[in-house]
């Protein structure tokens, strides 16, 4: 079965219905929590391939760190901290649904 490709429309229409049904996620968690170790070193090896780790990391870590004032210090790290989120969220996405296309492959024909 070759992977299947989603609209625009599709993706839009699936995060409404998550978004109006939190208990849609009950078994994604599970499932989740189960595959968490092998998750957690896909997410890592994939942020590290894609650069956002390593001396550039580093390099936002130290300058924001080096803020003088308090309060921009504190502005400073909690984008640092939403922007790491965000690159990390979006990843962990793109592997959730690699691993979903993954999982289809054993399913049985309905």
């Amino acid at each position: 079965m070759p992977d299947r490709r989603f609209t625009a429309e599709e993706v839009d229409a699936a995060v409404a219905a998550l978004q109006a049904d939190p208990e849609r996620f009950g078994h994604a968690q599970e499932v989740v929590t189960h595959a968490a170790p092998g998750l957690q070193r896909i997410l890592t090896e994939a942020l590290q391939e894609g650069g956002w780790f390593g001396e550039a990391h580093e390099k936002q870590v130290l300058q924001v760190t080096a803020v003088e004032d308090p309060n921009d210090r504190l502005v400073a790290v909690r984008t640092l901290v939403a922007e790491e989120t965000r690159i990390g969220m979006l990843v962990g996405v793109a592997v959730g649904l690699q691993l979903a296309r993954e999982l289809d492959k054993g399913a049985p024909p309905s």
